[in-house]
């Protein structure tokens, strides 16, 4: 039943927020800062919030480092995953033309 993603992690945002930018990669914005592991435990715990799991049951699997990676979800299925991001979902402002 487990399902891996792939995240784009944005640390230092002004707020937190999900977005989807493909189907099954997300872009994830967090408010600390990447230091000490911080953005990666807050990224955790966005994830734990947003598809109501324990923080036990997300992994990062890859990329503890990088701003790209790939996260395992234990819990769920990859339906299960898409539907409940999707719910919760930021909505994106429409883009002016300069």
């Amino acid at each position: 039943m487990a399902c891996t993603f792939d995240v784009r992690l944005k640390p230092k945002a002004k707020r937190n927020s999900v977005t989807l930018a493909d189907d099954c990669v997300f872009d994830v914005s967090v408010t600390s800062a990447p230091i000490d592991n911080k953005a990666n435990e807050h990224l955790v715990k966005l994830l734990s919030d947003v598809l109501r799991v324990p923080k036990s049951s997300i992994e990062i699997i890859k990329g503890g480092h990088s701003k790209s990676k790939a996260v395992a979800i234990a819990t769920l299925s990859k339906d299960e995953v898409i539907a409940k991001m999707r719910s919760s979902l930021t909505p994106q402002p429409p883009r002016r033309k300069t």
